[in-house]
Order: structure tokens, then sequence, then C-alpha cells
């Protein structure tokens, strides 16, 4: 077992289509929310660069397989492991866990690949990510000793 950050999420009616399964652009949502939280939990300083000083994180790719369909009240588990870091981007897995009768089976797998800039928005540069950054990244890099973290629900 690799190394994730973990996120628990209650599927809503909100987030399903008409035929009642989850709508796919819910799944790079999730990414979204998975990657802000593990920034509000385990890298405060680096949330705190991007809100008050000239740090971005911009998303230059986003996908996602689905191996199977989910649907209103699933319970999900969205763990998030660093696949690759350079020395201005990072990537990321996601892979999406339903959660039932203490069971859990994999419904889909994403990837997400950022790139770090500084500057104003018309000016932005490619940037070094920061040493804080870095840091909270460790324990998450799949080469490592398996560790699970959890953001509380």
């Amino acid at each position: 077992m690799s190394d994730y950050y973990e996120i628990r999420h209650t599927v809503g009616f909100e987030e399903t289509n008409f035929v009642g399964n989850v709508y796919y652009v819910n799944y790079l949502r999730w990414q979204g929310h998975c990657r802000e939280t593990f920034l509000r939990e385990v890298a405060p300083d680096v949330l705190a660069e991007i809100m008050h000083d000239d740090l971005k994180l911009f998303t230059l790719k986003a996908e996602c397989e689905f191996f199977a369909e989910i649907t209103a009240f699933d319970d999900l588990s969205i763990r998030m492991r660093l696949d690759e870091l350079t020395q201005t981007q990072i990537q990321f897995v996601f892979d999406y866990y339903l959660l039932r009768n203490d069971h859990e089976s994999l419904v889909a797998r994403g990837r997400q690949r950022i790139a770090c800039m500084r500057g104003p928005n018309n000016e932005t540069v490619p940037a070094r990510v920061p040493a804080q950054l870095r840091d909270a990244l460790a324990p998450f890099n799949s080469e490592q000793p398996a560790r699970r973290v959890s953001a509380n629900p």
C-alpha cells in the first residue's frame, strides 16, 4: 500500500445526472477539494502563500478513468498520492474507493499535474515548488513506507 492523504465524501443527489449515476465532472471537483483540504490540513503555510502572497498553483492537466458507477448516498474515500515531483511541477494520483459494508472497491483513478508559478497575473513565471510544500508532500511519496493520513471529517 502506498502512502496517501484521504478525504471522505458522501455523494449527494446534486452530483448525479438524470440516469442516477455520478456526473463525471464531480470527480475532478473532488480532486480539487482533496488538494485544497490537504493544503489546509497539512501545509497551511503554503496555503497562506497562495492566499496572501504571489504563489499560484496552475492546473496543467486533470484526468480520470472510471471503473464502476457510483450513485447518490454512496460513501467514498478519495485518496491522494504524490506521483512525481520536479523543480516546478507536481503530479498527484487520486484513487476513488467506494466504501460499503466494511469493503472498499476502486471505482476510479485520476491524475492531476500542477505547476508552481509566481508573479503578477499578467507576468507569472514558473517557480520552484516551495520547500514547505516539498516537506508536506514527502510522507505521501509512493516510494516511502506505507502510512495513512486522513482529513478530519
